[in-house]
């Protein structure tokens, strides 16, 4: 039964990972995910736990995603 969870949850990951790679991500989305990661890490480091983990990646996320949002407002546009 434990072998069986183990497959299941490795296909669906590897089938939202392969559906993430369908498009090109926008710099919003880009900024958002390594905001979250580097927002996660400096909250772990500076607050320690959890509760600053999840702190400093929601917080690194809202910042990533805004940078990020603003650089495709500035961006050129391609044809």
């Amino acid at each position: 039964m434990k072998i069986r969870h183990i497959l299941l949850a490795t296909t669906c990951a590897a089938t939202l990972a392969l559906g993430g790679c369908a498009s090109n991500p926008s710099r919003a989305q880009v900024g958002t995910g390594v905001g979250a990661v580097v927002g996660g890490v400096a909250g772990n480091v500076i607050f320690g736990g959890p509760v600053g983990t999840i702190g400093g990646a929601a917080a690194g996320a809202l910042i990533g995603h805004e940078i990020g949002e603003d650089r495709d407002r500035r961006a050129p546009r391609r044809r």
